[in-house]
């Protein structure tokens, strides 16, 4: 399948938000992350606060997970767009990984506090204007930030005002601004309702979020049902998570969907990619980049997959 998704600095619709004299730095970060096509690969490693060791040691996982720099090492030898992570990760790492596009992610929680015991609250570790510091020190290429809110939480209204906040600021500086949009809590039923996530990835252009990323709809047609939340997105462009790790040519397939039938414009794949081997985790970057930037075939990205 040939590729025919570049698209040029003409093509990037820049937000009035980001002021005159960012106006190129945010065109330049954000074809940069999306590798000049508008569709985004985002390798997510932010687990690490996430879900704890949960996600890199135990049965099942490679003794390559236990390691933190198996993040690092996969996201300098594969193909993505950037590596999303928090700031102190990318701190204790980034001297050896300077080649790497950054997004530094603003808020995390762990997974301790279950919903039954409260409703689920994210506050950010750092600020935007601590990322930019950092990164003009540092020399990285950080791209953007990343912020999770917590939709029907009883404390969404205190993520909404620092989500809020968050890409306002990373506009200003002419950063790219990718929000988390779950909605979770007591008062939501199902979380992967799929007019739950049309309603979330609104909420997210509302915000004036660049991308929103939601979870994949559990119902029968998920491909078909994320189309409402593309729609509700409007020029926030929505693209998702990968959850848990499951069959290689599954996982391909539905990303396949994601972006050709719903209309997505690229993943968040985390436990998916890392919960591998170094080579196979490698191979799974560069197969899910093939479907995403390069517009290939879920057979094109097997074969790239299982190296033939």
């Amino acid at each position: 399948m040939e590729n025919s998704i570049k698209i040029s600095e003409k093509d990037v619709l820049v937000p009035l938000d980001v002021p005159p004299d960012k106006r190129n730095t945010y065109i330049k970060n954000y074809l940069k992350l999306t590798q000049n096509t508008g569709r985004l690969m985002l390798f997510a490693g932010d687990q690490k606060i996430e879900h704890l060791n949960d996600d890199f040691y135990g049965p099942g996982i490679p003794k390559d997970d236990a390691d933190p720099e198996h993040l690092f090492r996969i996201a300098s030898n594969g193909k993505i767009g950037a590596f999303a992570t928090q700031l102190g990760l990318i701190a204790r790492y980034g001297m050896d990984y300077r080649d790497i596009n950054y997004v530094v992610k603003i808020n995390s929680k762990t997974n301790l506090v279950k919903t039954s015991q409260r409703d689920p609250i994210s506050r950010a570790l750092v600020t935007v204007k601590d990322v930019v510091e950092f990164k003009n020190y540092s020399k990285l290429n950080i791209l953007g930030v990343g912020y999770t809110v917590y939709l029907g939480s009883e404390y969404e209204h205190e993520m909404l005002s620092e989500a809020s906040r968050v890409v306002y600021e990373a506009h200003r500086h002419g950063l790219i601004a990718i929000l988390w949009m779950y909605p979770r809590g007591k008062a939501v039923k199902d979380e992967y309702d799929p007019h739950l996530i049309a309603g979330a990835a609104g909420v997210a252009l509302c915000l004036g979020a660049d991308f929103v990323k939601v979870n994949y709809p559990k119902c029968e047609n998920p491909a078909e049902a994320l189309k409402e939340a593309v729609l509700a997105a409007g020029r926030t462009k929505v693209v998702c998570a990968g959850g848990k790790s499951k069959d290689p040519k599954v996982f391909l397939q539905e990303l396949y969907d994601q972006i050709h039938i719903s209309g997505a414009a690229g993943n968040a794949t985390g436990r998916n990619i890392h919960q591998k081997s170094f080579e196979e985790a490698v191979r799974m970057c560069n197969a899910i980049y093939a479907i995403t930037i390069e517009n290939k075939s879920v057979e094109e990205a097997l074969e790239i997959y299982y190296g033939k």
